[in-house]
């Protein structure tokens, strides 16, 4: 690939679709939104091009977070979630590595910057990584996380949802997104999902129920698709 290949600029996202930030209500917004205005700098090889082979430094096949072990199973509504990682012009991402993070069915983390007052789930840890398919495709087997209290002196609760990291082909493809539930009554009042001014962007966001007679009676199910950049932002292959 020659440098002419590479775009020399990522041009930023129509208004509306991303976050307005800071959030009103949610601190940490405020300590990890940057103050002033960012630079604008030329996309150079290093940011248009990823390390090869990523799925041997970040090794995949994490896909059951529900059942650790044989014998052991989390607490909680099991759940399967699957999708496809897309480009904007609806291109398979093929070997991008997508992990997932999320609370278990109390709404607690295990981590230890959660000392909430919720139980813990030994046979629940909560994260996974996996790898997609020649269809750029992702699954995971899961149980449905619990809603949660945002720790603010004007308390307001976090909505069921999961934490998703999306690593494409290059390093300015890394997405990290969330999803959320349809007709969850928190939905609504969720300041950081509601921080989204385009109703549409929101919309993108929660995840597709499918019906029972396709899925089964053993768990419950979603179809939700995840979309990098497109063809301005992917570099031609030699």
């Amino acid at each position: 690939m020659s440098s002419t290949d590479a775009p020399d600029r990522f041009d930023p996202w129509p208004p509306g679709i991303e976050p307005d930030v800071p959030i009103h209500g949610y601190p940490n917004t405020w300590t990890f939104t940057p103050a002033q205005p960012l630079l604008r700098r030329p996309v150079t090889r290093t940011e248009a091009t990823g390390p090869l082979e990523l799925q041997r430094k970040l090794p995949c096949g994490d896909a059951n977070l529900a059942q650790p072990a044989p014998g052991r199973i989390a607490i909680g509504q099991l759940m399967h979630i699957s999708g496809r990682i897309l480009d904007e012009d609806g291109r398979p991402v093929r070997g991008a590595i997508v992990e997932l993070w999320q609370a278990n069915a109390a709404g607690r983390y295990f981590h230890p910057i959660d000392q909430r007052a919720a139980p813990l789930d030994p046979n629940f840890v909560g994260n996974g990584r996996v790898r997609t398919d020649e269809e750029g495709r992702y699954a995971f087997f899961t149980i449905k996380p619990g809603a949660y209290p945002v720790p603010v002196k004007d308390t307001w609760w976090r909505p069921p949802h999961l934490h998703f990291s999306v690593l494409g082909p290059s390093s300015l493809s890394r997405l990290v997104t969330q999803m959320y539930f349809s007709g969850d009554p928190l939905n609504a009042l969720d300041r950081i999902l509601n921080s989204i001014p385009d109703a549409a962007a929101r919309d993108r966001l929660i995840a597709r129920d499918l019906p029972p007679a396709e899925v089964g009676d053993q768990w419950l199910g979603y179809t939700h698709d995840i979309v990098l950049r497109g063809r301005d932002a992917t570099p031609v292959t030699p």
